[in-house]
């Protein structure tokens, strides 16, 4: 059997022939800082003590606290850290290190694992695993922080371990994990999950948030939706009544923007929304990526419209971003929004761009034991710094708080 492969980053360690990759492409590292890098790495679930270091990676051999540090700094930049960003090795005071990165591990020629590991910088932990679906598409799920279980839908566009990072959604993660277990996956097409899969359709959607139910062993729980998430959240709380205990609607719909298009106007806009993104993305045109963007965020600065673009880019392929914009205009579940059982909160921003308020107001008209809550917002997606945010995540609280 060979040896373990351990990869983060852009970057691949393989322990059987004591070999560094980035980008694919050889690295020559001091041997003694990659014997620093694969212990920590091997590791990399609690911190190592420098006298750990010293003494599983010089043995008997003595030597001072400055080779140690020698060898951490050749370790970094080896892998495109630095003492300063500390994105891979952080530096625990007075501790020891910690590798922080998120890694895929597998055997040489074998499979690869089915967890990793992402620490951030406040020490919270995260967990991925994977599960199958009923045609063989492999979902990506992650775990993080403790307490009762809320379960987050996929929506436009996820990567579970990317978002730990991202100023789009990293708030996300911490604000809705604070004394909950947070659940979320990326749908089949994008992110951490197979982006070439055998079917695309929403109901396919709705059958890999029944997987990572199973997966993870829920029985009953609150079910978050965001945007098109929404949808699929109905969908599944109509099909397992018995499961959802509360369900939360933000920035959600019924009906995509084509089904919604009441006269020739709006079909016009809508059909021209879906060519729009065709050439835009099948072009990765930068004008086109940046007007996509402040419709998701219409308050935010140039820098965030610069990361929400890029999160875009990595999270899918051009033409699965096709194929999701004209799924997601196809939504309809309108008829079957009225048999959801369970107590539901619809938030949205009174002035969202993307996808207007007036879908909000449906949505609690439809669903008989809803409310509605308008935020003070143009986002479609909730920045950090509004005050809309923590007031979004008061709702939430106190609406989880009434079902615990």
């Amino acid at each position: 059997m060979g040896g373990e492969v351990y990869r983060f980053d852009d970057c691949e360690l393989h322990t059987s022939s004591f070999q560094l990759l980035r980008d694919g492409q050889p690295v020559h590292v001091e041997p003694r800082a990659l014997d620093v890098l694969r212990h920590l790495i091997e590791h990399r679930d609690r911190v190592v003590s420098k006298e750990e270091i010293l003494d599983q990676c010089w043995g008997d051999t003595y030597v001072s606290e400055a080779a140690l540090t020698t060898a951490l700094r050749t370790a970094r930049i080896a892998v495109g850290d630095s003492g300063a960003e500390q994105r891979v090795i952080r530096t625990i005071q007075r501790r020891g290190y910690r590798f922080v990165a998120a890694v895929e591990a597998r055997v040489d020629g074998g499979v690869r694992q089915t967890t990793v590991e992402r620490v951030d910088a406040a020490g919270a932990s995260q967990s991925i695993r994977y599960c199958t679906a009923a045609d063989g598409a492999r979902i990506a799920y992650a775990t993080v922080g403790d307490g009762p279980p809320l379960l987050k839908a996929a929506n436009w566009m996820t990567h579970v371990d990317l978002e730990w990072s991202s100023p789009v959604w990293s708030h996300w993660l911490h604000g809705l994990a604070r004394d909950r277990r947070l659940i979320r996956y990326d749908e089949r097409g994008c992110g951490m999950s197979d982006w070439d899969v055998p079917s695309f359709t929403f109901d396919d959607w709705v059958d890999d948030l029944e997987t990572v139910v199973d997966a993870v062993g829920l029985d009953r729980f609150p079910l978050l939706g965001v945007s098109q998430g929404g949808a699929v959240a109905i969908a599944y709380a109509v099909r397992h009544p018995e499961r959802v205990s509360r369900l939360i609607l933000a920035g959600s719909y019924a009906r995509g923007r084509q089904v919604r298009a009441s006269n020739d106007h709006e079909r016009a806009e809508a059909a021209l929304d879906l060519d729009l993104a065709r050439v835009g993305w099948a072009r990765q045109d930068p004008s086109f990526l940046r007007v996509f963007a402040t419709q998701f965020l219409p308050d935010g600065t140039s820098d965030d419209w610069a990361d929400f673009t890029d999160f875009q880019r990595r999270t899918t392929s051009p033409e699965n971003a096709v194929r999701f914009l004209e799924a997601f205009a196809r939504i309809d579940v309108s008829d079957i929004a009225g048999s959801v059982s369970c107590p539901t909160l619809v938030l949205h921003a009174r002035d969202d761009v993307r996808v207007p308020a007036s879908q909000a107001k449906e949505l609690a008209a439809l669903i008989p034991d809803s409310r509605l809550a308008l935020l003070d917002s143009s986002n479609h997606l909730l920045s950090a710094d509004e005050p809309a945010w923590p007031e979004f995540l008061r709702f939430i609280d106190d609406f989880l708080a009434e079902g615990e």
